[in-house]
C-alpha cells in the first residue's frame, strides 16, 4: 500500500464533501489532468481508503425522523453470544450503526424510526426476540445538529 500524498488526501475530503463530482471538475481542483486523477481515484479505491459511494438520504422526509440510539448489554460475555448478537442484527435494517463499546454496556444501535410506536413495536418484536440480549436502554433525540460521515484529517 502507498502512503497517501497531498494530492491523495485532498481528492479523498473532495470526494468525501460530494462524490458526484466529474472527473474534470475533481482535475481542475486538484491542479492535474483527467486521466491521472481518475488512476489515482481507482488505486484509492483497490487500496481501501475509498470503501463505497453513497447517496446520504433525507431520514426525516422518509419519514424516518425518529432517531433512536440504544445500549445494549449481553446476557453473557461468551463468543456464543457475541456471534449471535452480531449475527441478528447485521440482518435488521433499521439498525443503521452498531459500535461494540466498552462500559457499562456492550453494543451501542444507531435506529431510525418513524415513530415512538414503531420503535415500541420494534423493541417489543425484534430485539426482544434475540435471546442473548441482558437489557437496552433508549435514548432519543430531541434534534439532529450536526450528523456527518466524513473524516476528518
Amino acid at each position: 500500500m502507498e502512503t497517501l500524498d497531498a494530492t491523495d488526501i485532498k481528492l479523498l475530503k473532495l470526494l468525501q464533501d460530494d462524490s458526484s463530482r466529474p472527473i474534470k471538475e475533481l482535475a481542475k481542483l486538484v491542479n492535474l489532468s483527467a486521466t491521472p486523477v481518475a488512476e489515482r481515484i481507482k488505486r484509492l479505491e483497490r487500496e481501501g481508503y475509498i470503501k463505497k459511494y453513497a447517496a446520504i438520504l433525507s431520514n426525516s422526509k422518509l419519514n424516518k425522523g425518529f432517531i433512536v440510539f440504544c445500549h445494549v448489554r449481553l446476557k453473557q460475555h461468551s463468543y456464543e453470544f457475541r456471534n449471535r448478537f452480531i449475527e441478528t442484527i447485521s440482518k435488521i435494517d433499521d439498525i443503521t450503526e452498531c459500535y461494540n463499546i466498552s462500559g457499562e454496556y456492550d453494543f451501542m444501535l444507531k435506529i431510525y424510526a418513524q415513530s415512538m410506536e414503531h420503535y415500541k413495536n420494534f423493541i417489543v418484536e425484534i430485539l426482544n426476540s434475540e435471546d442473548s440480549i441482558g437489557s437496552l436502554q433508549s435514548i432519543f433525540a430531541m434534534e439532529e445538529i450536526k450528523q456527518t460521515h466524513n473524516i476528518p484529517f
